[in-house]
């Protein structure tokens, strides 16, 4: 099912009870969802666009063009994304294609969520997440990571996630293929080359794992399902 919003922000209109906050950004039909922490953690204030703003954000961006999640920096904004003259926010600064950007808490500030705020956050993303249904979860840091294991996949993480370890790597889900992806503050090096590796083979394949079950309704139109 095609979604019908052609919006690049906020395409769901999502309105936490929260003083500022960055919704995700990005196509609303995307296969590939990329799943920050909060914007304390993973950018985003300034530009009003996720994983934007931040020392790191250039070399980050720079894995997602090469592993061909995004299309690049729109004309007007610099190497993190951020409006080089003006409103930050009037332009759409990072071309999406079939990739969404978005947190498990959306609200800004820099001081820390505790657990309640984090669980009261989660309708919110969990409404993104379903609305988007990619076929692939990129979740971003060992918080993101943790709970996207536990909640949409099998897996239970009780212990500290080794993101060493699952750093690109390809783990089924329940519906969704999860790569997770270090904080990129802590890259080192080969981390990026490792990444994008990982993603163009995911690209190469049959990553999407949908059935055609057209021939079971009316016409002839393909009816795809995962």
């Amino acid at each position: 099912m095609q979604n019908v919003t052609d919006r690049i922000r906020n395409p769901f209109g999502m309105r936490p009870d929260c003083p500022s906050f960055v919704p995700g950004y990005g196509d609303a039909n995307a296969e590939f969802h990329v799943v920050g922490d909060r914007p304390g953690v993973h950018g985003g204030t300034a530009a009003g666009v996720p994983f934007t703003g931040e020392p790191w954000s250039p070399a980050f961006l720079s894995a997602l063009t090469e592993a061909g999640l995004i299309a690049g920096l729109a004309e007007g904004v610099d190497a993190d994304g951020v409006a080089i003259d003006g409103d930050p926010t009037a332009l759409d600064p990072i071309r999406t294609d079939r990739t969404f950007l978005s947190y498990l808490h959306m609200c800004g500030g820099d001081e820390a969520p505790d657990e309640g705020s984090y669980a009261d956050m989660e309708r919110f993303f969990d409404a993104e997440l379903r609305a988007i249904a990619a076929h692939v979860l990129l979740p971003v840091g060992a918080r993101a990571t943790g709970h996207v294991l536990e909640a949409y996949t099998a897996r239970a993480w009780k212990t500290e996630v080794d993101m060493d370890a699952l750093h690109g790597e390809e783990l089924l889900g329940a519906g969704w293929l999860v790569v997770p992806i270090k904080d990129p503050a802590d890259w080192s090096d080969g981390d990026a080359e490792r990444l994008v590796a990982a993603l163009r083979e995911l690209r190469s394949t049959d990553f999407r794992r949908e059935s055609d079950l057209g021939r079971f309704v009316a016409g002839n139109d393909p009816y795809l399902v995962r």
